[in-house]
């Protein structure tokens, strides 16, 4: 059951009033409830992030536990729309992707539609490496590539002073595409896929240092109003033209491997028939016909 969300009333008027716009956008184009899923590595920011975006706290955070146990669905109500945001644990254990935490978002997601997926990482992290695009091929293979078409990264931790004399929209910029090389590589997205459909990303700042403007809304070093940024962002995503994703008891079981050999057995039946049982064939007439022949003959 949705409660109503009095979080609104904590941003300041003009965030306040930005983000009624947004909602007021969606129930233009006849949507009354968005479903965001937020997922990644474990102390990314990804609970501190939906409680941003809430405007409370309503996800546990602490210093002595960087993620939710177990996913976790809140929901928001406000002027007959319901905001609905699931917050999971990290997909991430010992340096490996968890198996066994993928299953439990997955059951938890049974017979819900993903319109928005939020692939969180932290802007200060100089380097990609091969746990990222497992991470990427984890997500893509339990939900299929199509996730990415709802997808968003948002960069955490965005209140930095970029390294080695880069401006911040320069360190962004590379930050953003490194990211974005993982996401299309672990996705395996074609050349013209990745054109046609370009992943947004957005930066966060969630603790309490981030830095105001006059109106008193969270800022960051480019000056961008993050809280209505993200949600413009989400906007953008949940109402652009690709579908939303439905996860029922097929999805979530993944391609049945008998059902993939099936496609390729008349393959191996024509290899075995020209390459096998054509090549034996000649060889025994060459046999009948290199044989010395009876005297009978």
């Amino acid at each position: 059951m949705a409660r109503e969300w009095t979080g609104i009333q904590q941003f300041p008027l003009a965030t306040q009033t930005k983000l009624l716009e947004l909602l007021g956008t969606l129930k233009e184009k006849s949507r009354d409830s968005l479903t965001i899923l937020v997922m990644g590595k474990g102390g990314v920011g990804k609970s501190s992030t939906v409680n941003s975006i809430l405007g409370e706290r309503a996800v546990a955070v602490s210093a002595f536990q960087s993620d939710v146990p177990r996913p976790v669905m809140v929901s928001r109500e406000r002027s007959g729309f319901t905001l609905n945001i699931i917050d999971t644990p990290g997909i991430v254990e010992g340096g490996y992707v968890n198996d066994q935490a993928l299953q439990l978002i997955k059951r938890f997601l049974l017979n819900k539609t993903i319109d928005v997926l939020l692939y969180v990482d932290r802007l200060d992290s100089y380097r990609v490496d091969n746990l990222d695009r497992q991470i990427v091929k984890a997500i893509t293979e339990s939900f299929g590539k199509e996730i990415w078409r709802k997808g968003v990264v948002v960069l955490t931790h965005a209140q930095l002073t970029p390294p080695d004399c880069l401006s911040y929209d320069d360190f962004f910029a590379r930050r953003s595409e490194a990211v974005l090389k993982v996401v299309d590589s672990g996705a395996r997205f074609k050349k013209h896929e990745i054109q046609d459909h370009a992943i947004p990303v957005v930066l966060v700042e969630n603790s309490s240092r981030c830095n105001k403007n006059d109106n008193g809304e969270k800022i960051l070093p480019n000056d961008t109003v993050w809280i209505p940024s993200i949600v413009e962002t989400i906007t953008n995503v949940a109402t652009n033209e690709s579908k939303s994703i439905f996860v029922d008891q097929k999805l979530i079981d993944g391609p049945n491997a008998n059902e993939r050999g099936k496609m390729f057995i008349p393959l191996i039946l024509a290899f075995q028939y020209f390459f096998v049982i054509k090549q034996l064939q000649k060889w025994i007439k060459d046999d009948i016909a290199k044989a010395p022949k009876s005297s009978w003959e």
